[in-house]
């Protein structure tokens, strides 16, 4: 099993789009694929069309001892893809963990026994405990950001997170890559974005998202880009973002 993180410090950047349509598209590709919803927005089941619920807070609070992990896990109608999905209450987890003093190993213990080819992790976009949990339970690591000023300053304070816990953890993930969304080849801004990721992340820029009204609509019929229209440029382009985090961690 492979554990990857979908994070940025910065909202609004297509985190749990992204995390929703990688996991599809893993899940399309023959890989059995569980979603953690760990941002308290609990966006991720929203955009399957389904409830939100806390079993992401459960997941963390229950006692070890009665603990199976597949007790959280619930079905998205969609073959090889299961969810833990969450909601405001996620945000009381890394309270009662901080309290507690739960090493920062704690959600790695928690999920390592899931039986699945790949755990996509969506974080929440703050820096606080429970996103460097969450990163430390990864073995992988992606970045989205829009591309506009504002949002790329994220990317840097996240990887400065990374650093903190490769500091005091003596632990470093893999990073596949910083992925650009909301592009638009319109402005000048977004390929001044892009080529400034490039410059910082030689080699690590992914083939970006374009801005699109279809991942809009998306969300509120409840589907991935997959179901609403799989011949999309957006279908097109997570399609390649499954296959270059499959060939970075093949």
């Amino acid at each position: 099993m492979k554990i990857i993180s979908v994070c940025n410090s910065k909202g609004g950047v297509g985190k749990s789009t992204t995390a929703v349509n990688l996991s599809h598209g893993l899940a399309l590709q023959n890989k059995t694929t569980v979603l953690l919803d760990l941002d308290p927005q609990g966006q991720c089941a929203s955009l399957l069309g389904l409830q939100q619920e806390q079993c992401a807070f459960d997941l963390m609070i229950d006692d070890p001892k009665t603990y199976k992990p597949d007790q959280y896990m619930r079905s998205t109608g969609r073959d090889r893809f299961s969810i833990i999905p969450g909601n405001r209450r996620t945000a009381t987890a890394q309270t009662v963990l901080t309290a507690d003093k739960e090493p920062r190993t704690f959600i790695r213990e928690r999920i390592k026994d899931i039986a699945a080819d790949y755990v996509i992790i969506d974080t929440a976009p703050s820096l606080g405990e429970l996103l460097y949990m969450a990163m430390r339970a990864s073995d992988f690591y992606l970045i989205p950001t829009a591309c506009d000023f504002l949002s790329s300053e994220g990317v840097y304070r996240i990887q400065d997170s990374i650093q903190t816990i490769n500091d005091q953890e003596n632990y470093k993930p893999g990073f596949i890559g910083v992925l650009p969304t909301f592009y638009d080849q319109v402005t000048k801004e977004s390929a001044a974005i892009v080529e400034e990721l490039e410059k910082n992340f030689k080699g690590l820029v992914l083939d970006p998202i374009h801005r699109a009204t279809v991942l809009r609509e998306c969300a509120a019929f409840g589907k991935t880009i997959f179901e609403y229209d799989p011949k999309s440029r957006a279908a097109r382009e997570y399609n390649r973002l499954v296959d270059q985090v499959l060939e970075v961690i093949a």
